[in-house]
């Protein structure tokens, strides 16, 4: 089973669930899991419910949206591998802070802990600013795996890189075989 995490970068979710929806359709188990911004905020990319109830359709299965929820993961509920996508740079730096204070932050310790692949599809405005040094500690973290990424606006977001969600499935096999697929950037 894969354990899929939505974080509130809201203007790539719907290249998220893209992506979700053809692991679905490959016949994956899928267990969604959203923070609360994204299962509670509505914004000019669309209203939380439709989010939740499409990802609950593809899924089969009810959202995740609280830590006690998520806090099985691993020794109670065994995930193959967690993927957080979008994964924003508050995230990010509470995963590299070992700060466990959201559904998807508590999702991806359990997952750790048990020594199981976490894939992150990072979508943020300040990756190559206050978010760097985040990026380099995980990147030496075992069983983390980066979706390859870019600079989405150099011009008017210099310090803004997303994810290529086209290599998030290329991205999850190698994590599978415990490598990251490069180059990252």
């Amino acid at each position: 089973m894969i354990g899929y995490c939505f974080c509130g970068s809201f203007c790539t979710v719907p290249r998220s669930i893209k992506i979700l929806r053809s692991l679905a359709a490959e016949g994956n188990q899928i267990l969604p899991i959203m923070n609360e911004s994204v299962y509670t905020t509505d914004t000019r990319f669309g209203k939380a419910e439709d989010t939740i109830r499409t990802v609950e359709e593809i899924c089969g299965n009810r959202v995740l949206h609280t830590i006690v929820e998520t806090e099985p993961i691993g020794p109670s509920v065994v995930l193959d591998m967690l993927v957080i996508s979008p994964c924003t740079g508050n995230t990010l730096a509470k995963l590299a802070s070992g700060i466990t204070d959201s559904p998807v932050t508590m999702a991806a310790k359990a997952q750790l802990r048990c020594n199981r692949p976490v894939v992150i599809a990072l979508a943020s405005n300040d990756a190559l600013s206050s978010n760097l040094k985040n990026i380099g500690q995980l990147l030496n973290r075992k069983n983390i795996y980066f979706v390859p990424m870019h600079q989405d606006d150099p011009e008017k977001k210099p310090y803004s890189l997303v994810c290529d969600f086209d290599m998030l499935k290329k991205t999850m096999t190698n994590a599978f075989s415990g490598r990251q697929v490069m180059p990252i950037f």
